[in-house]
């Protein structure tokens, strides 16, 4: 089984903020690079144990967070897409799985909660809304690849099992923020979901291989793992203003294709009080 490995860095134990962490400036950078890199190896060990043959493991975050130096000489390394979506993933892999994923803009008790960016307030597909987990998932669902496995905080594992049925899903620290954000301008949206309870990185690592492990043997005898889709499709996105003001909607549709869809380019406008991107969220 082929399998393709999504990474981002702000849903990995021991990874406590953006600032100190996330960047290349940040002052434990390197080290947040070398916890992410060992949970992806602890996977890759669970999905070779299972029987996998290949391992690509894409890195996922903005300023690329992988130690080529100490990744599973088993595993090949994807950095840059040669298109945009469905970021490097193609038709031929069996399985997509994700190692370090955060949760989704506005999610309660998230850690480094965003969507993209920190100026997200939402974005959704025919209603439903869904973070970065949630766009790949949906092009891997479009190609007939099945998502069998994440990890990342608590929020973010129940957000993966919400809209893929029968996922495994490993958590590795929780928030403790409660609440939206909905009052917060992305600057302020940023500074808010940094509070989390974390698993000592051994541990977790331990429970990523365990997982990863189960999820290769349960999907070569289980049917599980597709999104349901449905054309036509339609994206909406809400983006922040300044403190809750001043927000903005991005709304484009496609016939087919969820990829084509998430390759078209924003074109935010004003957002009505009365839109019903805008009622979905205060409904939910």
């Amino acid at each position: 089984m082929k399998v393709y490995l999504m990474t981002d860095l702000e849903g990995v134990a021991g990874v406590l903020n953006f600032e100190d962490w996330c960047t290349p400036q940040s002052r434990y950078y390197e080290m947040a690079k070398e916890f992410l890199t060992e949970e992806v190896n602890a996977a890759v060990a669970g999905f070779y144990a299972a029987g996998a043959t290949s391992v690509l493991v894409a890195d996922g975050h903005g300023y690329g967070a992988l130690n080529p130096k100490l990744l599973d000489p088993r595993a090949e390394l994807l950095r840059g897409w040669a298109t945009s979506w469905p970021l490097g993933l193609e038709e031929g892999y069996d399985l997509i799985a994700w190692v370090g994923q955060h949760a989704k803009a506005r999610t309660p008790c998230a850690h480094l909660a965003h969507t993209q960016g920190f100026n997200y307030l939402d974005l959704s597909i025919n209603g439903v809304s869904i973070g970065e987990f949630g766009q790949l998932a949906m092009c891997a669902s479009e190609l007939g690849i099945r998502a069998v496995f994440a990890s990342g905080d608590k929020a973010f594992s129940e957000e993966a099992r919400a809209l893929v049925t029968g996922i495994e899903a490993v958590a590795v620290k929780r928030g403790n923020r409660p609440g939206t954000g909905d009052e917060c301008g992305a600057e302020t949206y940023g500074k808010r979901n940094l509070g989390a309870i974390h698993l000592q990185p051994e541990l977790a690592r331990a429970r990523i291989r365990e997982g990863a492990e189960r999820a290769v043997r349960r999907a070569r005898t289980e049917s599980f793992g597709l999104i349901p889709l449905k054309a036509p499709f339609e994206r909406a996105a809400l983006f922040r203003g300044k403190d809750g003001s001043g927000r903005t909607i991005s709304r484009e549709s496609h016939p087919t294709s969820v990829i084509a869809l998430m390759g078209m380019p924003f074109k935010p406008g004003p957002l009505a009080p009365d839109d019903p991107a805008l009622r979905r969220l205060t409904d939910g």
